[in-house]
């Protein structure tokens, strides 16, 4: 199967695709923090690259509600946002995962079709992450932990503060090449 993980510098979630044999492509706008195939650039520039599956990462700055004291005066840069998200939606791709956290998508747009959290995928931790799923199964929980901690929440101001927020945790990455890697086989039938 082609995947494309559209945002994503740390390259997680397509090394989770690559190991389990499929094409898989990371594009941002920044370099990969891992070795692999890295698109550096604007992501709009390779949506129509004859992509199976599409899991974007779009910048949630302007879209979380963790960043709603700031909306004030930031309408333009929303709007963009916004327009940047229904773009990468509207992309030539049957297959679509759209990954934010809670925030202005369930009111500008929709509801997401799934929330997930780290502990349902090994994580000890809580950071509800929303799912906007196009031809996609919802993800189904592949190891539920204790120890539920929000450790990115409480992550230290710092300058590299928002690429740990951003991360895709191990377990959440190799739960979407496992479950929606399978639908490589109908893809090859």
């Amino acid at each position: 199967m082609r995947v494309l993980v559209a945002c994503e510098f740390s390259g997680a979630v397509r090394d989770a695709f690559t190991s389990r044999g499929h094409d898989a492509w990371s594009c941002d706008t920044q370099a990969s923090e891992t070795p692999g195939q890295h698109y550096r650039g604007d992501v709009r520039d390779f949506l129509e690259a004859g992509w199976d599956l599409l899991i974007a990462h779009p910048p949630c700055t302007h879209l979380a509600v963790s960043g709603a004291r700031w909306f004030k005066g930031r309408r333009d840069e929303q709007a963009h946002a916004l327009g940047f998200v229904m773009q990468l939606w509207r992309a030539p791709v049957e297959r679509i995962a759209l990954e934010n956290p809670i925030g202005i998508l369930s009111s500008a747009w929709r509801k997401p079709t799934q929330i997930i959290q780290p502990w349902q995928f090994g994580h000890g931790e809580t950071k509800a992450t929303c799912l906007w799923l196009k031809n996609l199964p919802k993800l189904e929980p592949t190891q539920i932990v204790d120890g539920r901690e929000p450790r990115v929440h409480f992550a230290s101001p710092g300058d590299d503060r928002w690429k740990e927020r951003s991360r895709t945790l191990e377990g959440i990455a190799a739960a979407m090449a496992d479950q929606w890697g399978r639908l490589a086989e109908s893809v090859a039938a």
